[in-house]
């Protein structure tokens, strides 16, 4: 009868991932040269800077760049740790991808402003979506994907995983996002996942990709972290520490404010280590208008 409650309780906690208010927010990063990247990002890539900051006492500065506000958005939060000029990015971080109407155009654009074009435009083999891939400052790599309007032009971040349907399974439980589209692709011995919250075309997806054989990656130390919103730290925090005593991760920051700032976070490692920040809905809103 206990295990049967148990059982119970452990099924309730869950729905409210199924329930919550979740948007992703923001990727956090690390980069060696923060105005030589703000530079690329918004004459290259035709990012907005939405918001700079220098944290003297913990000699870091960052600087949060998108294509429209951080309240209705998703944006990429660069960190630049004083007198660190390089990081290593590691093999499991893939890429960040952004959707324009003309892959041609923006290549050509990035190159003429010095850009490192590393794959020219074009489409996959048995595919017909135009893409091409570039590398900014630091050597991250941005996907360049061809395709209508978009509310949202930052549209995925690519992690590679160890074993992909482990991985599905923990960001549909853990997180609350549905798996929009899986495809395998044996002639170049991959398989992807699309996961979000809402359809590709309208909001940003994390694309999670394993690589026939390959089990683990190495992480480096230059990509951080995705923050993603909630309207409670306290009821995510349990149905994460559910999910990874089923499938493996470790919560890393229990639920409460962040001394000095107020904002309620949690935050989690996934299966393979992968980071992820929960952070309240109403505090990251405060926050904002604070920064303004």
């Amino acid at each position: 009868m206990a295990e049967a409650e148990a059982v119970d309780q452990s099924g309730n906690v869950l729905e409210w991932a199924q329930k919550d208010k979740r948007r992703l927010l923001h990727v956090v990063y690390r980069v060696g040269d923060l105005d030589k990247t703000i530079k690329f990002y918004t004459e290259c890539l035709g990012m907005q800077l939405l918001r700079k900051r220098d944290i003297p006492e913990e000699k870091y500065s960052n600087a949060f760049l998108g294509f429209g506000p951080e309240d209705s958005h998703f944006v990429v939060e660069l960190t630049y740790n004083y007198g660190v000029d390089s990081y290593d990015i590691g093999t499991g971080f893939g890429h960040f991808a952004i959707a324009t109407q003309d892959v041609y155009k923006l290549v050509e654009d990035i190159r003429a402003k010095g850009g490192n074009i590393t794959r020219e435009p074009g489409t996959v083999k048995g595919g017909s979506t135009v893409i091409a891939f570039v590398k900014d400052p630091d050597g991250y790599t941005f996907e360049l994907i061809q395709r209508g309007p978009t509310p949202e032009p930052l549209c995925q971040v690519m992690l590679r995983v160890g074993d992909l349907d482990r991985a599905i399974r923990f960001y549909e439980k853990a997180l609350g996002m549905k798996l929009l589209r899986k495809k395998d692709n044996p002639d170049y011995k991959y398989t992807i996942a699309m996961m979000g919250y809402e359809e590709e075309d309208k909001t940003t997806v994390l694309e999670l990709t394993y690589n026939y054989g390959v089990t683990e990656y190495t992480k480096g130390n230059a990509y951080a972290q995705i923050a993603i919103s909630t309207d409670d730290v306290y009821k995510s925090a349990a149905v994460v520490d559910v999910v990874t005593q089923e499938l493996g991760g470790k919560i890393t920051r229990q639920p409460g404010p962040i001394p000095g700032i107020n904002t309620k976070i949690t935050s989690f490692l996934d299966p393979d280590g992968w980071k992820t920040v929960l952070v309240d809905n109403e505090d990251f809103l405060k926050e904002l208008k604070k920064d303004d």
